[in-house]
C-alpha cells in the first residue's frame, strides 16, 4: 500500500510533467497596422538607413476594397520622398503602387493638386493641353528643358498649349535660386509679360550667377527692359514674393516632386529632362485623346476661376 506521502509526490510530479510539456505560446503576428514594424518593412524595402527620418501616416480609407490607405514619408535635409500604400485590413498584405479609376482620368489625383490660377504663364487660354513646369533657375537642366520649350512650343502648337511656370528652388545644392525666383516674382508682379523675357534672360545667364552679383544683374537687365528698377529693387530687399515661392515648393512637395525639371502634361508626370521629340508625340497623343475624352486641358483640370452668372 503506497504511503499518502508518495501519492502527493506523484502528483506533483505529473503536474510537473504537464507544465514542461505545454507548448509556448505563439508570437503575435506581425501587422502593418503596427507603425514601428511598417517603419522596419519599408526601411529594410528601400534601404532607408538610420540618417534617414521615417513618417508612417495613420491609416485613411482606400478606394481598393479590403484595404486601408498609408502615406510614408522618408525625408533627409532637404530631399524628400513620399511614397503610397496599400495595406489589407488585417494588416498582412501590403500593395505599393496607384490605384486607378477606369471610369475617370488616371491623372486626375495630380490635376487636383495642381493650381495655376495667377501663375506666369503663355500660349493660349483654355487650350486642350496643360503644361505644368517646376523648374529652378540655377539648374542646368531646368535651363536646357526652357530652351526646348522657348523654341519649339509655339510654333508648333500655336492654339493648342498652355504653359504654366512655377518655382522650386532646390535651396539645399543651389545657393542663389531663391534669390532668382523671388525676383522672377517681383518682375512677374510688375509686368505679367516681361517675366518671360526675365525667365529667358537669367537661364541665359546662369552661369555668370553668383549670390553676390544676382541683384545688379537682375536691376541692370530691368532698366533695359523699361521696368521700374527702385520698386523691383525694393521688393527684392524685401523678399515681398517669397510666399509666392514658397507656396509652389509646397506644391512641389505636396505632388511628390523630387526631381528636376519635372513637367506635368495634362497631369501626366514628365520626372526628368525630356527631348523634343518625345515631348511632341505626348503632346499629339493627348491632343488625339482629347478630342472626345475631355477630361483635361485647361478647361477641365487646372484653371481656377470665381463663380459669376455671366459665365466669363
Amino acid at each position: 500500500m503506497r504511503s499518502p506521502v508518495a501519492g502527493a509526490l506523484a502528483l506533483v510530479a505529473g503536474a510537473a510533467l504537464l507544465v514542461c510539456q505545454t507548448p509556448p505560446a505563439a508570437a503575435p503576428k506581425k501587422t502593418a497596422l503596427d507603425k514601428v514594424t511598417f517603419e522596419a518593412y519599408v526601411r529594410h524595402l528601400f534601404v532607408w538607413g538610420t540618417p534617414i527620418q521615417v513618417k508612417v501616416d495613420d491609416p485613411k480609407p482606400s478606394p481598393l476594397d479590403g484595404f486601408v490607405l498609408v502615406k510614408v514619408t522618408a525625408a533627409a535635409g532637404n530631399a524628400s520622398q513620399e511614397e503610397t500604400f496599400y495595406v489589407s485590413k488585417d494588416g498582412q498584405k501590403i500593395v505599393r503602387g496607384a490605384v486607378f479609376d477606369v471610369t475617370g482620368n488616371p491623372f486626375q489625383p495630380d490635376l487636383d493638386k495642381l493650381k495655376t490660377q495667377f501663375e506666369p504663364s503663355y500660349g493660349t487660354p483654355g487650350a486642350p493641353v496643360v503644361l505644368v513646369v517646376f523648374s529652378d533657375f540655377q539648374c542646368p537642366y531646368c535651363r536646357e528643358e526652357a530652351k526646348m520649350l522657348r523654341e519649339n512650343l509655339l510654333s508648333a502648337y500655336p492654339k493648342q498649349v498652355r504653359v504654366y511656370f512655377k518655382d522650386f528652388p532646390l535651396d539645399a545644392i543651389h545657393p542663389w535660386a531663391r534669390a532668382a525666383s523671388i525676383a522672377g516674382r517681383c518682375v512677374f508682379r510688375q509686368n505679367a509679360a516681361s517675366f518671360w523675357e526675365y525667365h529667358d534672360w537669367m537661364f541665359d545667364k546662369q552661369a555668370e550667377m553668383t549670390p553676390d552679383n544676382l541683384k545688379a544683374k537682375v536691376l541692370e537687365f530691368a532698366a533695359g527692359k523699361k521696368l521700374d528698377t527702385l520698386e523691383l529693387g525694393r521688393c527684392m530687399d524685401s523678399r515681398a514674393t517669397e510666399t509666392d515661392v514658397s507656396r509652389t515648393s509646397a506644391e512641389a512637395r505636396a505632388l511628390g516632386v523630387n526631381s528636376l525639371p519635372t513637367v506635368f502634361v495634362n497631369g501626366r508626370r514628365i520626372a526628368a529632362q525630356i527631348a523634343w521629340p518625345n515631348l511632341r508625340q505626348i503632346i499629339d497623343f493627348e491632343l488625339e485623346y482629347q478630342k472626345t475624352a475631355k477630361n483635361a486641358g485647361e478647361e477641365a483640370c487646372c484653371e481656377v476661376k470665381l463663380p459669376s452668372p455671366l459665365g466669363n
